[in-house]
C-alpha cells in the first residue's frame, strides 16, 4: 500500500471507530471526517463529499419533508386509526404487526428510504393511540421494528433495496449472470425472510417490553380535510411512481424530491419556512452522507481491495468442508461490511467470487448469492444507512439500536447460517 492509501485507512478506521463506541455525536464524527480527509488531499472533493450527491441522501431529506408532512395534515392518525385496531390487541401482535407491513412494502416499494419515511410516522401515530409517549421503551421499539424490517428483510426481494440492485448488477457484468427475481426470492425468502422475521419479532419484543393503552373507543375523525385529500393524491402518485420506477427510468430519489417539494410550494404545499426547519433531522442528514462518502472513500483508495484479499488469505478455506467455507464467506462480507458499509459489499466481494469458488469448491452462484447474509446483518447501525435514517426519525438512542443489531448478528451466524446451508443444498445450489 501507497503512504496515500494508508493514510487513507487510518482515517476510515478512527472514523469507524467512533462511530461504533459513540464516543462523540455521529453527525461531528461524519464532519471530522470530511475536514481531516479535505484537509489530507485523499480525494478529490467529488469523491469526499460524494454522500450529498448521492441519490440516498436526497432520499432521506425528502423522506423527512414528507413525513413531517403526513403528520401535520392529519393522515399519520387517520390511517393509523384504520389499521391499529387490527395489531394493537397485545405488544407482540403490534410489533408483529409493523415488521409484516414493513416487509410487505418491500414487494411494491423499490427504496427502503421510501419505506421508511412512509411507515414512520404511521407507526408513531399507532404509538401515541397505545399510550407509548416520546422515548419509552415501547416506542423505540417500534421504531426499530420499522428499521431492521425495513432493510433486513428487503434484501430477500431483488430490487427492494440498493445493495441488491448493486449486487445484481455487478454479477451480470463481471459473469454474465442474469439473477431471477422468483429464483432469488425463494432462495433467500424462507430463511433470511421468514425465520429472521420471527426473530426481529422477538427481540423486539424482549428487549423493549411494553404495556399497551388499551384503545376503549376510536376517535370519531372529521371528514377528510382538503390538505389531506391533496397530499393522499401525492402520496399516491408518488407511490406509483417509486412502484413502476424501471418503467419510467427516473429514479426513486427524485420522485420523493419533486414530492418533497411540492410539499414546499407557497399555498400549494403543506409546510412553512419555519416548518421546513423542524422537519429535516439534518444531524441525521449529514450522518448519512459521511456513511456513504466513507464508502466512496474506501473504494476510491483502493483499501478496500486490500483488505478484501487479506481477509480472503485469512479464511479456513477447505473444499472438505463445505458449511465452515459458507460460514466463513459469510464471515468475510461481514468483515467488508465494517469497511464498506452494506452498499458496498458487492462492489467488493463479486470480483472475488470466482477465486473464492475455486478455493471452496462451492459453486459460483453459491458463493455470489452467501454475501446477502452478510450485506443485509448488520453488526451496527452505521453499516446500514436505512436504520440509521429510521433510528433519526424515530429518535432512536444509539446503544439501543446497537445492542440489536449486535444480538440480531450473533443469531444469525449461530442458527440462520447453518439453515440457509442446508436450505441452499435442498435448492440444489450446493450440491
Amino acid at each position: 500500500m501507497t503512504e496515500l492509501e494508508w493514510l487513507s485507512a487510518v482515517v476510515i478506521a478512527v472514523t469507524i471507530g467512533f462511530w461504533a463506541t459513540g464516543k462523540l455525536p455521529e453527525y461531528l464524527v461524519a464532519l471530522l471526517f470530511f475536514a481531516t480527509a479535505a484537509c489530507l488531499h485523499l480525494a478529490p472533493t467529488s469523491i469526499l463529499f460524494s454522500g450529498f450527491t448521492s441519490e440516498a441522501f436526497w432520499l432521506v431529506l425528502s423522506g423527512f419533508i414528507l413525513g413531517f408532512a403526513i403528520n401535520k395534515v392529519g393522515l399519520a392518525e387517520r390511517i393509523a386509526q384504520q389499521i391499529s385496531g387490527r395489531f394493537t390487541q397485545s405488544w407482540l401482535k403490534l410489533i408483529i404487526g409493523v415488521v409484516l407491513l414493513a416487509y410487505g412494502l418491500a414487494f411494491i416499494m423499490p427504496s427502503n428510504m421510501g419505506r421508511i419515511a412512509l411507515l414512520m410516522p404511521i407507526v408513531m401515530a399507532i404509538a401515541d393511540k397505545v399510550g407509548l409517549e416520546s422515548g419509552s421503551r415501547g416506542r423505540i421499539g417500534l421504531a426499530l421494528a420499522v428499521g431492521f424490517g425495513t432493510f433486513q428483510l428487503s434484501a430477500t426481494v431483488l430490487p427492494a433495496n440498493v445493495p441488491n440492485l448493486v449486487m445484481a448488477g455487478a454479477v451480470e457484468t463481471t459473469y454474465g449472470i442474469k439473477l431471477s427475481y422468483l429464483n432469488y426470492l425463494f432462495l433467500h425468502m424462507p430463511i433470511l425472510g421468514l425465520v429472521k422475521g420471527a426473530l426481529i419479532v422477538g427481540c423486539i419484543y424482549f428487549l423493549f417490553p411494553a404495556k399497551l393503552q388499551p384503545i376503549t373507543e376510536q376517535k370519531i375523525l372529521k371528514p377528510m380535510s382538503r390538505d389531506e385529500k391533496k397530499l393522499g393524491a401525492l402520496l399516491a402518485i408518488t407511490l406509483l411512481f417509486w412502484v413502476t420506477d424501471t418503467t419510467h427510468g427516473v429514479s426513486p430519489a427524485w420522485v420523493g424530491l419533486v414530492a418533497a417539494c411540492i410539499c414546499l410550494l407557497p399555498k400549494i404545499g403543506f409546510l412553512t419556512n419555519d416548518e421546513f426547519a423542524k422537519a429535516v433531522n439534518i444531524r441525521t442528514c449529514i450522518y448519512v452522507a459521511g456513511i456513504l462518502s466513507l464508502a466512496t472513500l474506501v473504494s476510491y483508495s483502493n483499501v478496500g481491495m486490500v483488505l478484501g484479499n487479506y481477509l480472503q488469505k485469512m479464511l479456513p478455506l477447505d473444499p472438505d468442508s463445505p458449511l465452515m467455507d459458507f460460514g466463513s464467506l459469510v464471515g468475510l462480507t461481514s468483515g467488508l461490511n465494517f469497511i464498506v458499509t452494506a452498499n458496498g459489499v458487492p462492489a467488493l466481494y463479486t470480483p472475488l467470487a470466482e477465486s473464492l469458488s475455486t478455493a471452496t469448491g462451492l459453486p459460483l452462484i453459491a458463493v455470489l448469492m452467501i454475501q446477502v447474509i452478510g450485506y443485509s446483518t448488520p453488526l451496527l447501525p452505521y453499516q446500514a444507512s436505512p436504520i440509521v435514517v429510521a433510528m433519526g426519525m424515530g429518535r432512536v438512542p444509539l446503544m439501543d439500536g446497537i445492542r440489536l443489531c449486535f444480538i440480531l448478528f450473533v443469531m444469525t451466524f449461530v442458527f440462520l447460517v447453518p439453515l440457509d446451508y442446508f436450505w441452499f443444498k435442498l435448492m440444489g445450489v450446493i450440491p
